[in-house]
Formats: structure tokens, sequence, C-alpha cells
């Protein structure tokens, strides 16, 4: 039988109550800091304002992106960059043409926060202020992370909660997801790892414990399972090849039941990193490997070859300092410097060696032509271009482990590179360009990336920092 409890924590025994102040404000705001700032609401359906070039033909659909949006209100602010209201972004190509709407996920804690007309829910590392109602972990969900498309509606995803269901077209929330009635409430990854035909799996974390969802394409639940880990280690995303899945365990364990929740994780490089390899026809068929320790938010699609070797590449960082102190500080508009993440390549060989290749290059957000998810590929797709001066990326490149080549674009120092999505031939995704305080969409050639964008558009105003996104074909 499911244990609930564990699963699902004590977040109703953990409501933070203590009056804590907000964060402070730089004195002066960096030229970065639209990354972090606040939109007042939703975004009503308008064209964007062509900057160059013309729109492939066989381009048509549009780019749905996740990412907080509201950090502060009354004079209070969230805690962590992780921590602010999720916002669903519609960039739509139709017939050459370019438009945006965007709508905030009407989240349980969104809507207690405007109630009280402060941030007083407790979230990833914010803590609570008098006002907060927290008697599950979904009351603290930002559904800000990702989105996925799945029985024609849209799921905004967050990492400890349900996801929530949107209308595809008009961006209304319908409510949060249960996907069979004993499951309510169970955690549900902002990262499910999706086969070439559509069938969907993903994780539930829980300490020491993790629910394996399947769910069809439609998004209907097909199984589930329970299992155990090695150690209770915060893990964001995961990855699959077509016959198994890959858990990568770091060594930033939780270690107590409190919120925030990252007040409850420890760093322990003693522990090192293990990868769990789970044989997705039978669960209880599981292989441990071992590797230094390692912190990483994305990982990239896994493959198997034919002598059953495992390989998957990743973004990883040799500690956790970025999660528990840099990203707090960017909603304060201050920069604390903290090792970027380089781009490597794990394999996992039959005989139980892990080794660990590197491509040489800061890189994150890294993406892979969902045709080929779990299936022998060479290419991935990243932002990059990081320096030790300011945060966020600057570049997209896509890295080829066959050729040991990087086929990047710089944009420059004034643009803000977020995560682009490979669809066919094509890259499409979005920069906020602080020159000129406005988001703006572009799309390149896949196969001459350093020539840049064959196409861009402008939108009116600078939205902040997206983290993931899907495109939904017309």
């Amino acid at each position: 039988m499911i244990d609930r409890r564990e699963l699902l924590g004590r977040a109703g025994l953990m409501a933070a109550a203590a009056a804590l102040p907000g964060p402070a404000l730089a004195a002066a705001q960096p030229d970065w800091f639209a990354a972090v700032g606040d939109v007042a609401g939703d975004i009503a359906p308008h064209a964007l304002s062509r900057i160059h070039g013309r729109a492939p033909a066989d381009l048509a659909g549009t780019l749905y992106r996740n990412g907080p949006a509201r950090f502060r209100l009354g004079g209070t602010a969230v805690g962590h960059w992780f921590d602010g209201d999720g916002l669903i972004r519609a960039w739509s190509l139709r017939d050459g043409q370019a438009s945006l709407r965007a709508r905030f996920v009407e989240t349980v804690k969104r809507r207690i926060d405007s109630k009280a007309g402060a941030m007083v829910q407790p979230g990833f590392k914010t803590h609570g202020r008098p006002g907060a109602v927290v008697g599950s972990a979904d009351d603290t969900n930002a559904a800000n992370t990702s989105v996925i498309a799945a029985g024609g509606q849209l799921l905004a995803l967050w990492e400890a909660g349900s996801a929530y269901a949107l209308d595809p077209e008009t961006l209304a929330t319908k409510g949060p997801v249960t996907f069979k009635p004993e499951l309510a409430g169970m955690p549900f990854l902002a990262h499910p790892r999706i086969e070439p035909d559509g069938r969907i799996w993903n994780l539930g974390m829980g300490g020491k414990r993790a629910f394996v969802w399947r769910l069809s394409k439609d998004g209907k639940f097909e199984a589930g399972q329970a299992i155990a880990l090695p150690m209770a280690s915060y893990a964001h995303d995961f990855t699959a090849t077509a016959r198994h899945l890959v858990i990568v365990l770091q060594p930033w364990v939780q270690e107590r039941d409190v919120l925030p929740f990252a007040d409850a994780m420890v760093w322990r490089p003693e522990l090192g990193t293990k990868i769990l390899v789970i044989d997705k026809a039978d669960l209880s068929k599981r292989r441990v490997f071992e590797l230094p320790p390692l912190f990483f938010f994305h990982l990239g699609d896994a493959w198997e070859e034919a002598d059953g070797t495992i390989r998957f590449d990743g973004c990883f960082d040799t500690d956790a300092s970025f999660v528990s102190n840099a990203a707090s500080a960017l909603v304060e508009g201050r920069f604390v410097r903290a090792e970027k993440p380089m781009l490597k390549l794990v394999t996992l060989r039959p005989d139980g060696r892990a080794e660990l290749g590197d491509a040489g290059i800061t890189a994150e957000f890294p993406r892979n032509d969902p045709a080929l998810a779990g299936l022998a590929r060479s290419r991935t797709v990243h932002v990059g271009g990081y320096r030790t001066d300011r945060p966020f990326a600057r570049s997209i490149g896509i890295w080829d482990w066959q050729s040991g080549r990087d086929d990047a674009h710089d944009f420059g120092a004034q643009q803000i590179v977020e995560e682009f999505v490979p669809v066919g031939r094509w890259l499409i995704g979005t920069t906020i360009n602080m020159a000129v305080g406005a988001t703006e969409l572009h799309v390149l050639d896949a196969r001459r990336v350093a020539d840049g964008p064959v196409v861009s558009w402008r939108a009116s105003m600078a939205l902040p920092h997206s983290f993931h996104g899907t495109w939904v074909a017309a």
C-alpha cells in the first residue's frame, strides 16, 4: 500500500507563521533585474513587432512557456527565484505573424497571497508569514516551472504538488489535476519524460521514496508504483531510455521535515552521487551506479546501446551553492558569484562502472529532439555563454558529442537567453533584450545556429525569465 504520508510530506504540520522581513532590493537595480521583475496581471492577446527576417513556411503553432512572474506584493517578497507565481506565456505563429498572450495560473497559493495582500505562503525557500495556510503541498504550489500539452489541455507543472490544468486557447485555469482519486495531491515533477509515441513517465519525490507515474499520451493514468530510493536526494529532473528510467540522486539531501523546503536540505558530498536505473517493465529490477558528488537541475534524454551501455548528458555543478544562495539573491537584485553549470556526458557500463565526460562548455536547459526521446542521439540544444560578473545565459547552441563541436550563436551582452525548444529543423525560443526593455521571440535554423535568427519579433514589454516550455503545432 502506498504510504501517502511519506510522499506528501508533513506540510500540514509545518506551516511557518513567523513574520519575516522580505528581501531588500538593491539600491540601484541592475540591468538584468527585468529577469526577476513583476508582471501586474494577465496579458491580453496582441501582435508582436517583427524585427527582421521571415517566418519559415512550415512553422505554425504555439510555444507555451512557464516561469515565475510575481515575486513581490504589499511590501513583501518571496525568498527565492523559484517561488514566484507561475505565468503561462503563449507565443503563437500563424501565417508568418507572431502574437503573445499570457495568464497567471490561479493556484491556491496565489489566491491566499492575493487575499492577504502579501506574499505569505511558504515555498521552496520562502518562509511563511502571518496569514499563511498550509494544509498540503498544493497550498504552496506556485505552478511556475514547466508546461506540457496532454489530452487537449495544458498542464502547468511544479515539482512538489499537483499539475494544474489550463485551457490551451484562453489559458484559463481549470484547477489541480487528480489523475486517480486516491492519488490526489501527490507530487508530480516538472520534468516528465515523454516517449516518441506520447506516453508520459514522471516521478513524485518524497524523502527516500518516490512514486513512478505512467500516463497515456492523453494524460490518463495507466499505472503507478511507489519505490524506495538509496537516499533522500533533491531531484528536479530525471531521464529515461526506451527501456529504463534513470534517476540521478545527488548529495543535496533532506534531513528534516520543515518549511521552506530548502531549509531541510544539507549538502553531503561524502555521500557521492548515486544513479538508480529501473526497468520500465518491472520496477523491481534495479541497478545503482556511483559517481563523485555532483549537483544538477537538468538532464538530457538518455539512450541505450546494443551492449547495454546507457548514456545521457546533463548540466552539472560541483555543489549546491547556486540553489542555496545565489538564486535567492537574484530576487533582491544582487549577483552572488556561483559556479557555472558545465555540460557533461554520463556513461553507465554493463559491468557497473560509471564514467563522466566533459564537453568543456558552460551550459543549461538542455533539450533534445522529442522524436528521439529515449533513442540514440549525439546533439543537445543548450543555453550558455555564462559570465563571471553577472547571472543568466547569453548564447544558444547545439553541442555534438560525436564531433566535439558546439554550433552556437551569441546574442550579446545585452540579451538574456532563455530555453530554446527544437521543432523539426528549427529552434524556437525567447530572450530578454535589456537594451530596449522587451522580450523577443526568435527562430533559428538548427543546421546553422551560428548564423543567428532567421526571424525575430519583439513584444511591447519585458517578461521575467521563464524556465521551460513546449511547442504545440497548429
